[in-house]
């Protein structure tokens, strides 16, 4: 019997799953995407999800790894900008992406594995910020503090819903206050 489908690599097929995952995490969230549901969509068995990845969880880390691979590859393109520019950039992103963030924040308190995704995510974007404020002249003496005051005001961003005007204004003022010491 001749076959109907084309063979496809492993890595590609993980690819198709990891892409599968990331578009369901991101529009229906986490905990609503089944891994039969992940299945369905990427037109596989049930069963092969599991050859490709060890729990539902892992396909979360594989998801967030391509998603935070993306994400630097195209914070090149506004690293130069002003910091206004890049902190309203940085929102924007995590607001695109408000289902994994939460699902992050909640599976941290359970899954060891995302817990330590999300501190070495915070290292990366704090040293980023560190760069950025660095460049801007931000005192050495105070960097620790204002980068947790930036990402405690980017949480608060997201968390409490501001409309485009707010965000904006609140950048600039943050930006308007490291550049002018």
């Amino acid at each position: 019997m001749p076959a109907n489908k084309r063979q496809q690599g492993r890595e590609e097929k993980r690819a198709e799953l990891l892409a599968e995952a990331r578009r369901l995490f991101i529009e229906d969230g986490y905990e609503a995407t089944s891994m039969a549901a992940l299945a369905k969509a990427a037109g596989v068995a049930g069963n092969t999800i599991y050859w490709y990845f060890t729990d539902k969880d892992d396909v979360l880390l594989a998801v967030l790894n391509a998603v935070l691979s993306d994400v630097l590859t195209d914070y090149r393109q506004v690293a130069s900008a002003p910091l206004e520019d890049q902190l309203g950039w940085v929102v924007r992103q995590l607001q695109q992406m408000n289902r994994l963030v939460s699902t992050v924040h909640t599976r941290a308190a359970l899954a060891p594995a995302i817990d330590e995704w999300h501190t070495h995510f915070h290292l990366i974007t704090e040293s980023l910020f560190r760069t950025a404020l660095q460049q801007a002249g931000v005192d050495r003496a105070s960097i620790d503090a204002e980068i947790k005051i930036g990402a405690f005001a980017i949480e608060g961003m997201l968390t409490h819903g501001l409309d485009d005007a707010q965000q904006r204004a609140i950048c600039q003022r943050l930006a308007q206050q490291w550049t002018n010491g």
